[in-house]
């Protein structure tokens, strides 16, 4: 146990100097929430009921779909897997520490925009906070074992940009933050759908549990962990 918290903490160190997730993990979803905040309630007053969700869920989408694969690259296709054979060290290690560090990383963007929504755009505070931050908890989990397939499976980091790119932009436009999902055609509706963002954005919202919300994101997580073992299989040979 004192080793893995060692590697957490290392982890976590490597982290804090990685450009790529101070970028998307913080920069980019504050500026975001800077920025469209103040669009989004000059435009529509109505949206302070739900601006603290709807920023969180972009924030939570980049900093997974872009900031962890790369990170995953760095360890799977470089010397650093040797590293981990060499020793004897399990290659689900590597994969455990970054979904982690970066846990940890959403988390406390998450809760920055939590506390500055309210003071910065008079944005509504969830009227069930801890149903929020279970909702909160659950998706930044799910979203992050979706980007792990992502790391896992492409080996170059160009195409890990591009593929997270290409998940990431109809994650958020489709997923009703932007605008009501039901205003999107019933096709766009449907792909939305297929998406955590989609379900992240229903769930926290909502004031009640639905067990039909957490089915969803129990099955989008069994369905990453199945490819994550089977990439990592096919990793270690």
């Amino acid at each position: 146990m004192g080793a893995f918290l060692y590697g957490v903490a290392l982890q976590w160190k490597l982290d804090i100097r990685s450009k790529t997730l101070l970028i998307t993990c913080y920069i980019v979803p504050l500026l975001f929430f800077i920025i469209m905040g103040g669009i989004f309630t000059s435009v529509m007053p109505e949206s302070r009921a739900a601006l603290i969700q709807s920023m969180t869920v972009f924030g939570v989408t980049m900093g997974a779909l872009i900031g962890l694969p790369p990170s995953l690259v760095e360890i799977y296709s470089s010397d650093i897997k040797k590293v981990y054979k060499a020793n004897g060290v399990p290659l689900i290690l590597g994969l455990a520490l970054t979904n982690i560090s970066a846990y940890i990383h959403l988390f406390l963007m998450s809760i920055i925009l939590y506390l500055a929504a309210p003071l910065a755009f008079h944005a509504e505070i969830p009227e069930n906070p801890g149903m929020y931050f279970i909702s909160l908890a659950v998706f930044i989990a799910v979203s992050l074992s979706i980007a792990s397939i992502i790391g896992l499976a492409v080996k170059d980091q160009a195409k890990t940009s591009m593929f997270s790119i290409i998940i990431f932009i109809p994650s958020t436009m489709l997923s009703g933050i932007m605008f009501p999902i039901e205003l999107l055609p019933k096709a766009f509706e449907t792909i939305g759908k297929l998406f955590p963002a989609s379900w992240g954005y229903k769930l926290m919202t909502e004031d009640i549990f639905k067990f039909e919300n957490l089915l969803t994101f129990l099955l989008f997580f069994v369905f990453a962990v199945v490819m994550c073992h089977i990439l990592l299989r096919r990793i270690e040979n």
